[in-house]
């Protein structure tokens, strides 16, 4: 792979990430504000079952379809044939995922209460917590037809290089949702209600502010009912990706149905854990994987099988750089975020540790949720959806199975360390048979950066052991100094990190700066030509 791919995937990662950070900000904050008001009882419990639902068929139908299934097919038009014919395969999709996508939302609405019956039998004993995850379920059902038709919008724009709009569309979500319990949850009943109407408008949102890039791009959705061979294979290539996106979250039902036999909060705990979690793995790995989709799709169908491993190689090591230092961070910190964080209102001390005893469990598998994130997108690009689904059936089995035996002696905490554990598993058998179907793919120099970056994560453990054993966090005010002290245990956190690999001379790093320097030349330069 060549100085410049590298630079545009970088770049583009770079411009993905600083739009998710935005959003995972927004996120944190609505998580606060949702906790703040909503804490961790039986409100909160069904609003995140009910929410599980569409949530699980979106990616199965929209976001990980688009990504995995229509890129690859989509760039190979862009690449081999015109911009028109483009244009009509993203009319065809865009009309078969909307007709698709309302029948589910239609079926899903009328069989509320049998689905919820499935998945939380739990909650069926609990007066007024079954019919409350039901009428939320019905509610929040057509959020998933909107996030499908942004999920096409994405993959579109991303094909065509062009990664704002999409980035910065969940940030809209976020803020529809903060707004709605701001501003219309407390004039309501049942409070809760006007929090899933804010998922309803999130995902409208998301979607609709797509399109004036869409626009701008040339590309403008409209309904088209022909038959095309491009859907077809889209189709093809999509039946395996949601048998082994369904898979993966038949894992979270099963946390979820296993989690609603625990104690009240259980459900609650393992959602804001899990929502910790995603927000270096939404920044960074996820921003790596979208930019670096279409450069493998590209060297796929050009038949660049050494450029493609030399992608893959510079994506894992990317994203370890970044994934494995946060994962520290979250182990070592996790009291204190969570305290500052989540601990307002409602939400009392002890919801606090069960969150953090999650996070704990969750933090362990964060590198291999990483890992695989930008490994399974290579199968992708060969157009083989077949492989990860087959590792993720297995890595589900292996879920399972942990999930029983852990549940026992370590409550919820036990359904987050089987989700890491199998994740592990899953990572570790698709890098096995990516190495037997394009050889070497470049492990050593994965293995060297590795070795540099748990050396310079130590000052993370440090800063982390010092910012936790403060009995500050035992009080209930002082938020100033509380907030002081975790921001500058991050920050010393995070330039210590940073200066051992400026000592090091580590590759990732260099290989960064040099691009953030060539950036600022570039703009001095155009700077004195105007």
């Amino acid at each position: 792979m060549t100085v410049d791919e590298k630079g545009r995937i970088t770049k583009a990662a770079g411009l993905i990430g600083l739009a998710t950070l935005l959003s995972r900000i927004l996120g944190l904050i609505r998580d606060m504000v949702q906790a703040r008001y909503f804490g961790a009882g039986l409100a909160a419990d069904a609003f995140f079952v009910a929410y599980r639902i569409p949530n699980m068929l979106r990616e199965m139908f929209a976001e990980g379809t688009m990504a995995a299934a229509f890129i690859p097919v989509f760039t190979e038009y862009l690449t081999h044939r015109s911009k028109e014919d483009a244009r009509r395969l993203a009319n065809v999709t865009f009309t078969a995922l909307t007709l698709l996508l309302s029948v589910i939302s239609v079926i899903g609405i009328v069989a509320a209460p049998f689905i919820v019956k499935i998945i939380a039998p739990g909650f069926i004993d609990t007066p007024g917590k079954f019919d409350l995850t039901v009428s939320l379920t019905r509610i929040m059902f057509p959020f998933l037809l909107f996030i499908g038709l942004a999920a096409v919008a994405m993959g579109v724009l991303n094909s065509l290089r062009s990664f704002g709009a999409p980035a910065l569309a969940p940030s809209f979500y976020n803020l529809s949702v903060i707004l709605t319990i701001l501003f219309l949850s407390q004039h309501l009943t049942e409070p809760i209600m006007g929090l899933a109407i804010g998922v309803l408008l999130g995902g409208l949102t998301q979607f609709l502010i797509q399109l004036p890039s869409l626009k701008k791009q040339g590309f403008f959705f409209q309904l088209n009912l022909e038959r095309h061979e491009g859907v077809r294979r889209i189709g093809l290539l999509a039946v395996p990706i949601i048998i082994g996106l369904s898979v993966a979250d038949i894992n979270l039902l099963i946390s979820t149905l296993i989690a609603s036999f625990l104690p009240q909060g259980s459900v609650t705990y393992l959602f804001y854990g899990m929502r910790l979690i995603q927000f270096p793995l939404g920044i960074f790995a996820v921003a790596v994987a979208t930019a670096i989709l279409p450069t493998m799709s590209s060297q796929a169908a050009r038949g660049a099988t050494v450029e493609l491993r030399e992608t893959l190689s510079f994506g894992l090591r990317l994203v370890f750089f970044i994934t494995f230092p946060a994962m520290i961070g979250l182990i070592m910190f996790r009291i204190p975020i969570v305290h500052f964080l989540f601990q307002h209102g409602a939400f009392t001390l002890e919801n606090t540790l069960g969150t953090s005893a999650a996070v704990l469990c969750y933090s362990l598998g964060l590198w291999a949720f990483a890992g695989v994130r930008i490994v399974a997108p290579a199968f992708y690009a060969l157009q083989d959806t077949k492989t990860p689904v087959k590792t993720a059936v297995l890595a589900m089995l292996v879920n399972i199975l942990l999930s029983v035996s852990l549940m026992g002696p370590l409550k919820h905490a036990g359904l987050a360390l089987a989700t890491s554990l199998s994740s592990i598993l899953n990572l570790s058998i698709l890098l096995w048979l990516l190495r037997r179907r394009l050889g070497r793919i470049g492990f050593r120099a994965v293995l060297r950066s590795h070795f540099r970056v748990v050396l310079a994560s130590l000052i993370i453990v440090v800063w982390g052991f010092f910012v936790t054993k403060q009995t500050i966090w035992m009080a209930k005010a002082h938020w100033f100094e509380k907030g002081a002290l975790l921001g500058g245990g991050i920050i010393l956190s995070i330039g210590g990190y940073f200066i051992i690999h400026a000592l090091l001379k580590t590759e990732e790093l260099t290989f960064l700066m040099d691009l953030i320097k060539d950036k600022w030349r570039r703009m001095r330069l155009n700077s004195s030509n105007t």
